[in-house]
């Protein structure tokens, strides 16, 4: 069972709530440097190993910054993201840019930063050579194994997904990159999302150390690294379980040495694009209660919104809720959680036991660190919330300040307007 925490007092999360104003997210950092120190030593039993952390789940350069010190690299699928990711102290082929439908501007700015070029497509060989003057020394390609791989509920099938190359263009794509004078290979690719099955991931290695055994085979082409994309997922409910690390590392190494070392292709470097797990369960948001609504249900509503969590209003997703000083009280009353948006669907519990809620109680949303300040966005002209760093020391620093109503009107041009007709 996942028992669910937060990392500071009631009195000192009032504190905060008082200066900074709620809703804000929250980050532990001593929490989010012990984890990924967790995950790096559970591969460790690989030659090589590294984490590109998936900067899409929470793109703020201080999270970016405190990984980079622990040997992570970045994950960038846009032309900002590289930006992040090169403030933060991640460059060359500690970046891997695995982009789709992407403009030239961010294969040049890739290019330049001396990031891995992921490749979704078996066209994008001849776009990125006009669009760089050459291929460069080093060229990964995503795999989309279609019906022959199981997708999982989140992701859906990967026959129906838009993202990578069949076999059979994995199969030309690495020849013609050969021919071209490319001169070193990865493998990528990226089945599931928030999969807390193991066996799962076992069964992705092997598909792909299959695929580097057929390619040198075919191609005569030698895969330096696999990247086995990202989609470990984090235990949103109390009742399920983190993956095992260790369990997990060696069920793939007992692949590795059944499939790579036989067919000659030891040491293979083995990465991972994880996001949610590393940052997943270490930030929170905090909303306070602002009304209590009684008529067919009972709802508290909140001053936070989907603009800044979609998840459950988007997904259905799951958020362990608790209220500030009462988390060993009764659950004895039934609530919908709930934002102010002029969405039916804006909600961050439905029909959820827990203690009586009375106007101004802090709520804590839980497991937020991950694709949830990430996502917001501006319907209804709503304002993105602040974020908030826990340090190793206690203090706590403002990584991002909240969004203002100049910074909503800031692309807006009202000069004009008046003469407009």
């Amino acid at each position: 069972m996942a028992e669910k925490t937060f990392p500071i007092s009631t009195q000192a999360l009032e504190r905060l709530a008082e200066q900074y104003g709620t809703p804000f997210y929250l980050y532990d950092e001593a929490a989010i440097r012990a984890h990924i120190r967790r995950f790096t030593q559970a591969f460790s039993i690989f030659s090589s190993f590294r984490e590109y952390f998936a900067v899409k789940a929470c793109p703020n350069p201080y999270i970016l910054k405190i990984l980079a010190s622990e040997g992570c690299g970045a994950d960038c699928s846009s032309l900002p993201e590289l930006i992040l990711a090169e403030q933060s102290g991640m460059t060359g082929e500690y970046v891997m840019f695995t982009s789709n439908e992407t403009p030239a501007q961010e294969y040049i700015y890739a290019n330049l930063l001396g990031a891995i070029l992921n490749l979704d497509d078996i066209t994008h060989i001849d776009f990125v050579a006009e669009t760089l003057g050459a291929l460069p020394e080093l060229i990964c390609f995503r795999y989309n194994p279609g019906p022959l791989k199981d997708g999982n509920a989140i992701i859906g099938k990967p026959e129906e997904a838009k993202y990578g190359l069949t076999y059979e263009q994995i199969i030309e794509a690495y020849a013609r990159c050969a021919s071209l004078g490319v001169q070193r290979f990865g493998l990528h690719t990226m089945v599931a999302s928030n999969e807390l099955n193991p066996a799962y991931f076992i069964d992705t290695a092997e598909m792909l150390f299959k695929l580097a055994a057929d390619l040198q085979e075919k191609d005569g082409v030698r895969i330096e690294f696999v990247d086995l994309g990202g989609g470990i997922g984090i235990p949103y409910r109390p009742e399920q379980q983190a993956i095992d690390y260790e369990y997990l590392a060696h069920g793939i190494r007992a692949v590795y040495d059944r499939i790579i070392v036989p067919a000659g292709l030891d040491p293979l470097s083995i990465r991972w694009e994880c996001g949610r797990p590393i940052t997943g369960p270490y930030g929170w948001l905090v909303t306070r209660a602002l009304h209590e609504k009684h008529i067919y249900r009972e709802y508290i509503g909140v001053d936070a919104s989907m603009a800044d969590l979609m998840r459950p209003g988007m997904y259905g997703a799951y958020h362990e809720v608790t209220v500030a000083g009462k988390e060993h009280e009764a659950k004895d009353h039934v609530y919908d959680i709930v934002g102010s948006l002029c969405e039916n669907c804006d909600k961050f519990a439905v029909q959820r036991a827990l203690p009586r809620i009375n106007r101004g109680d802090l709520l804590i949303i839980h497991d937020a660190g991950a694709h949830g300040r990430a996502m917001g966005f501006n319907y209804n002209a709503k304002l993105r919330c602040g974020e908030l760093l826990l340090r190793e020391d206690g203090s706590v620093m403002q990584i991002r300040r909240r969004e203002t109503i100049d910074d909503y009107f800031a692309t807006l041009d009202f000069t004009g307007l008046e003469h407009f007709s």
